[in-house]
């Protein structure tokens, strides 16, 4: 019987051989007939090893196709461990080189890891650095494609455009807020390897290519974005204020010509300077009292509620206006006497607005400032904007009327008066602002998205518009606004002079000047605003500082923009502390004995008698008794 058992278990156990040896040999079979491509794709991946390639960002280009920001090859260093075997002189080598301490290098390079990015020493050294790594032929140190941000106008446009950081991240303005289509997608060079950091040499290296991300195309004209920020530098220099800024619009579109601050910073070199200079893009961000440029709504509302006829109608201004017990005084010692409603946004009278506000009455003098978008933000897409400052409804009594009038009371941002102005004479329309016109496909060329003008309301009506036009004409030739007038050149305007405020109250010396101008006024094509916060050594007068740097900008932008001088522009009425201009005559081809005016000096350059060329050009304006520059030959 014990026997019988033991055979019995013998042949049990041949059995489980048999059937172990059938299931082993089955899965053997499996393997090798069904999942061999799949076992050998993993055994790949885990010998397989990579080194990434950057992909450059989407180009940013101005509205003429001009790039504002490009992209730099450049080389970035990867070690792979293994394969290096003089680990001590390789890092005293590559600390020398790239300029960092020895430990910190003899670190990376002796991690426990198939592949080590020297980071952030290593990365996108210059070509110098590049070269000489090269020519040691370090065993195991790699030079790996990547690319560099590169910012070829350096502070031109910087507080709008941004940065980007060391990992080619958007971190600031646009280059942040439009990451998801700058950024592109990075490639990779793929290559098989044993456990000792060795080459498979049966096995071929595969590059994955980076894609580039997309382009984007702004608004920003770049010729006039130039002018700005040069005539913007000078006034800094001059005039030593805190800030200063200026924001150019198309009234019809919404479209930002040019966008600028100061002091501004160097993209390129990001790192040097304080956050509070790169983070704040003034225009957008910073809110003020606007002053007497906030004079222009207001008239405009009186105009569309038909309170007065501004040629007909008539107000006596005599220096002071009572309200709640508050003085209120013109700018004027005395006032401005009997004056039309025209006279008063001319003259710029403060006893005027608060009478206009008056016949507006609360409510709607209220419904106006918010309908012109103050209070809330205009949508523009530039990270960090303002929605500036307004009285809540149940606050905003007679004297908070009153002084709103005249723009004390209440804040705004540059871009919400600039908007509204555009609204004031593009017929009334109150649109949504933008500098992103266009998402590029960078490979294609193809236009994959194309912003459109988005209008928010309509606030005036067309009639009131055309009025509007033609006051804001008037206080270019006639009243405040003269220092801006241009000869030949139909220019509305409106200028702006707003006590700070100084640790809660206002300030007798400080002030903000600032002046906002449309050009041609008869065919709106270009709304420019100016302000400076608190310019030292100089008189506190939005139109007599001002007014200077607006007529210089605008003397090349309207000729760069193709606008022609017209012959019916109203005359510009001369005072005694004006200087006259005077247009140029041409002088080329004339003997050098009849170059003579009575009005003009003449510096002549070169030999001969004949003028060859002559500096301004003919049909250019100077200053009564300035300095023309004749070339003989």
């Amino acid at each position: 019987m014990q026997e019988y058992k033991s055979i019995y278990r013998i042949k049990i156990f041949k059995i489980i051989i048999i059937f172990s040896f059938f299931l082993i040999s089955f899965k053997l079979a499996y393997l090798q007939l069904y999942k061999s491509n799949e076992l050998a794709s993993k055994a790949l991946e885990s010998w397989q090893r990579s080194f990434p390639i950057e992909a450059p960002r989407g180009i940013i280009y101005d509205c003429n196709g001009s790039p504002l920001v490009i992209n730099q090859p450049v080389m970035s260093v990867a070690v792979i461990p293994f394969q290096i075997k003089d680990k001590e002189n390789t890092a005293k080598y590559l600390a020398n080189i790239l300029q960092v301490e020895y430990d910190i290098i003899f670190k990376k390079i002796t991690k426990k890891a198939s592949i080590v990015k020297i980071y952030p020493e290593g990365k996108q050294i210059s070509i110098q650095q590049a070269k000489t790594i090269d020519s040691l032929d370090l065993k195991g140190v790699y030079l790996i494609q990547d690319s560099m941000r590169y910012y070829p106008y350096n502070n031109l446009l910087s507080h709008t455009i941004g940065f980007v950081g060391l990992d080619n991240q958007g971190l600031a303005g646009i280059e942040n807020k439009y990451e998801q289509y700058l950024k592109g997608k990075n490639g990779n060079l793929n290559y098989i390897m044993d456990a000792k950091g060795g080459l498979f040499n049966s096995y071929a290296s595969e590059l994955v290519f980076p894609s580039s991300g997309m382009s984007l195309q702004l608004t920003i004209d770049l010729g006039i974005q130039q002018i700005v920020e040069r005539e913007l530098s000078n006034a800094y220099l001059k005039y030593n204020p805190e800030s200063i800024l200026a924001l150019a619009m198309n009234p019809n579109t919404g479209e930002i010509r040019a966008i600028a601050s100061y002091p501004n910073y160097n993209p390129n070199e990001y790192q040097k300077y304080d956050s509070s200079i790169y983070n704040q893009n003034l225009p957008i961000w910073k809110s003020f009292e606007p002053g007497s440029t906030f004079k222009g709504v207001i008239f405009a509302a009186g105009l569309e509620e038909k309170k007065f006829d501004m040629y007909k109608d008539t107000y006596y201004d005599s220096g002071t206006v009572n309200v709640e017990g508050f003085t209120i005084k013109s700018w004027k010692k005395g006032g401005h006497g009997l004056q039309t409603f025209l006279e008063v946004l001319q003259n710029s009278s403060n006893p005027g607005m608060v009478e206009i506000s008056n016949r507006l009455g609360n409510d709607k003098m209220y419904e106006y400032i918010t309908k012109f978008g103050f209070g809330s933000k205009t949508g523009i897409d530039i990270v960090g904007e303002t929605t500036g400052i307004l009285f809540q409804k149940e606050y905003y009594g007679a004297l908070e009327q009153a002084t709103s009038s005249f723009g004390q009371g209440i804040s705004s941002s540059a871009i919400q008066l600039v908007n509204a102005y555009a609204a004031l004479v593009n017929g009334g329309y109150l649109l949504e602002p933008y500098i992103v016109k266009s998402i590029i496909h960078t490979s294609t060329n193809d236009v994959i998205y194309e912003r459109e003008t988005t209008i928010k309301d309509r606030v005036i009506s067309q009639e009131t518009s055309s009025l509007m036009r033609d006051a804001l004409e008037h206080v270019t030739a006639l009243g405040s606004g003269r220092k801006a007038y241009i000869e030949g050149y139909r220019i509305g305007s409106k200028t702006g002079t707003s006590q700070k405020v100084v640790d809660g109250k206002y300030s007798d010396t400080e002030y903000i000047l600032s002046m906002i101008t449309v050009s041609p006024i008869n065919d709106p094509q270009l709304v420019l605003y100016i302000a400076m916060d608190a310019p030292k050594s100089t008189i506190q007068y939005g139109g007599t500082t001002i007014g200077p740097i607006m007529q210089k900008m605008l003397s090349e932008i309207l000729p760069y923009m193709g606008i022609k001088k017209q012959k019916n522009e109203l005359t510009k009425d001369y005072t005694w502390m004006d200087i006259k201009e005077i247009e140029i005559p041409n002088y080329i081809g004339f003997d050098k004995s009849k170059v003579k005016s009575q009005n003009l000096k003449f510096t002549f350059i070169g030999e001969g008698n004949i003028v060859i060329d002559q500096l301004p050009s003919p049909g250019n304006y100077v200053d009564d008794g300035g300095t023309v520059l004749i070339m003989l030959g």
